[in-house]
């Protein structure tokens, strides 16, 4: 995990709390891996659903600013290769 410019390494089983407005963003770093996330408000539902969908139909980097933007949120880092 990236949390406001410091990084960290989270084992299974970990725990991290992004607090709103939180600049952070996260890379797995073994595939197949998961996570779960909690949100609160659950704003970022429709931003998760909309992502999915985009990927399916090979969404680019600029319709993932734009979705983002649309959600008040900024992409942080390069695009992970194989994301989108």
């Amino acid at each position: 995990m990236h949390l406001d410019g410091r990084d960290f390494e989270c084992p299974i089983g970990s725990f991290v709390y992004v607090p709103h407005g939180m600049r952070h963003t996260f890379e797995t770093l073994d595939a197949g891996s998961r996570k779960l996330n909690l949100y609160t408000p659950a704003a970022l539902v429709g931003y998760f659903d909309e992502l999915a969908a985009g990927i399916a139909q090979g969404m680019d980097g600029a319709r993932l600013d734009a979705l983002a933007d649309r959600f008040g949120m900024d992409v942080v880092g390069p695009i992970p290769e194989g994301y989108l």
